[in-house]
């Protein structure tokens, strides 16, 4: 039927459309506007709906407005997205990751709440079901928002002021230099030994918590002379080896990545010789505490536990165990060397604490050869009968809930090595200078004394809780030390000065970041300017404690 219809041409003609091309704007021409409905819209705007087939008949309440008009008249066309652009996000969709101490600090709300049925009492404790539970952080004695992982790291600063017209030469990172190794450093040859030694007392091997013994002031005299004021390094400096330092001086360089308090070292170098002091007049002597902690002490000066208070204490501790636990008095035996004491001067008065020094020489290789001055607290019979020379040091308790420590009283007798183990990590800095210092000298033993306040508040009376020794190669080992690591650090640094014309130089470690830093200095700094130092530059530097007859002279 179809086919005679069309031969009989019987169907409907079909004329194309013209097609309309509007060159002078958007949408069809003027000519069509009025044969058909169209709503004027520009690029900007929002695409609207041909028409709504869903009217008001549609249950979506989240959606109601969602086919509202962009613009103003055609709203029943308009067409709303579900989600407006402003929630549009780019490729990249990774979480950012927030610093430690930032990580669930607003979560402390969720924590210990005890449910619907928990109430907060005015003293801090949540009560649930007829129990009473104390608030975990006051429990612990610990302020933070759960979940912190720390403060914020603290801005410190530098040892010295860096000045204008200094140059830096070189910048060692700490990564870099616990790479470095230097093995096989043949054992060193003595060139003098100085000094008298008084014998250790093994009535404080007895000492435990139940039998404290109370720690008293020592009326000496202690030297602390920097290597260029020291006569011995002078006249040898002539004669034999073309590098100069002191063991304290040698152990900041060889265990400054474990460091994280600013300290520096001035270093002169005359021809092909270096020598390496410390300024006048600074606190290089004074012993950090819980240096290495990961919340060390607030640094408040009017604090009794600020660091620098810390740190007269911990100093003024040392001095006085190390020489009380000895047997001194006229009639007691002494060790003495062939020569005397270089330092003790007619004009001193009162007795020179038990000290002996022993200068030493090492080949690092490369024609680079150490003089070190170390040193000996004391010496002590060996079973066997053999005389053994000791190092003597105090680790000191504070306040153990402050420093989140281990409670030595409870502690120390029963979990010995708990409470050693907590020291290396608070106090892992100041161990391996004391563990190098040892193994400079050649001591047999190093003995540690366990050293706390008798009150918590008070920090001028102490009690003895207990001893502990340990052979310094052995000790080494335990706390991770490598001694071929410390000569690879000593060896970078003095390679690098060696390169350098003659002048005056120096060492600091950065009091914010794990790495130290090299200083080309003029000749004439530290010497006429104090303006870094406190007090006269002639005047040694007095830490004034509470200790009646504690002396500490420095040159």
């Amino acid at each position: 039927m179809t086919e005679e219809l069309a031969k009989n041409g019987e169907f409907a003609p079909f004329n194309a459309p013209e097609l309309q091309y509007n060159e002078e704007g958007w949408g069809p021409s003027q000519e069509i506007q009025e044969d058909f409905i169209y709503q004027p819209f520009s690029k900007s705007d929002r695409l609207g709906k041909i028409s709504d087939w869903t009217g008001t008949a549609t249950q979506d309440k989240k959606f109601m407005n969602k086919y509202a008009s962009a613009f103003g008249a055609g709203s029943q066309y308009a067409y709303y997205h579900d989600e407006d652009e402003s929630t549009f996000h780019l490729v990249d969709t990774a979480r950012i990751q927030k610093p430690p101490h930032q990580r669930g600090r607003f979560r402390g709300g969720l924590r210990n709440r005890g449910g619907r049925n928990a109430k907060m009492t005015p003293s801090g404790m949540t009560t649930l079901g007829g129990k009473t539970t104390q608030k975990r952080d006051q429990r612990r004695g610990n302020t933070r928002k759960w979940g912190m992982r720390g403060p914020p790291p603290k801005i410190r600063d530098a040892s010295v002021a860096v000045r204008p017209d200094w140059s830096t030469i070189e910048e060692m990172d700490f990564p870099r230099l616990a790479k470095l190794s230097l093995p096989n450093v043949k054992e060193p040859e003595d060139i003098m030994c100085c000094g008298v030694l008084e014998y250790y007392d093994k009535v404080y091997d007895r000492v435990n918590v139940k039998n404290e013994k109370p720690l008293k002031g020592v009326d000496r005299i202690f030297h602390t002379v920097t290597t260029t004021d020291d006569p011995i390094i002078r006249k040898l400096s002539k004669t034999v080896g073309n590098v100069y330092a002191t063991d304290a001086i040698l152990a900041t360089i060889m265990c400054c990545t474990r460091s994280n308090y600013s300290w520096d070292i001035v270093i002169e170098k005359i021809g092909d010789k270096l020598f390496m002091d410390k300024r006048d007049n600074t606190e290089f002597d004074l012993l950090t505490v819980n240096e290495t902690s990961q919340e060390p002490p607030a640094d408040d000066a009017n604090s009794l536990n600020s660091p620098r208070n810390l740190a007269i204490e911990a100093t003024f501790i040392n001095h006085n165990f190390s020489q009380q636990v000895l047997k001194s008095g006229e009639k007691e035996p002494k060790y003495k060397f062939d020569n005397p004491n270089p330092f003790i001067t007619e004009d001193e008065e009162g007795e020179v604490a038990s000290v002996a020094y022993r200068y030493r020489k090492w080949d690092l290789g490369s024609g680079i050869v150490l003089v070190a001055r170390s040193e000996h607290d004391a010496v002590m019979q060996s079973p066997t009968g053999d005389t053994q020379f000791i190092t003597i040091k105090a680790l000191n308790e504070w306040d153990s809930k402050a420093a989140n420590g281990v409670e030595w009283r409870q502690k120390l007798d029963t979990q010995r090595g708990a409470v050693l183990a907590n020291e290396l990590r608070n106090n892992a800095c100041k161990l391996a200078k004391w563990t190098v210092q040892a193994l400079l000298a050649g001591s047999d033993q190093i003995k540690f004394g366990y050293v706390s306040r008798a009150h918590v508040k008070d920090s001028s009376r102490h009690v003895i809780l207990g001893t502990q020794q340990f052979k310094p190669n052995e000790f080494a080992t335990q706390i991770n030390l490598s001694m071929d690591n410390a000569w690879g650090i000593l060896r970078c640094v003095c390679d690098i000065l060696m390169k350098q014309k003659d002048g005056k130089y120096l060492i600091m470690k950065d009091p914010n970041k794990p790495m130290i830093r090299l200083y080309d200095i003029p000749d004439n700094t530290f010497e006429s300017d104090g303006s870094e130092e406190s007090g006269d530059d002639n005047e040694a530097f007095q830490p004034m404690y509470s200790y009646s007859g504690a002396a500490n002279k420095r040159s």
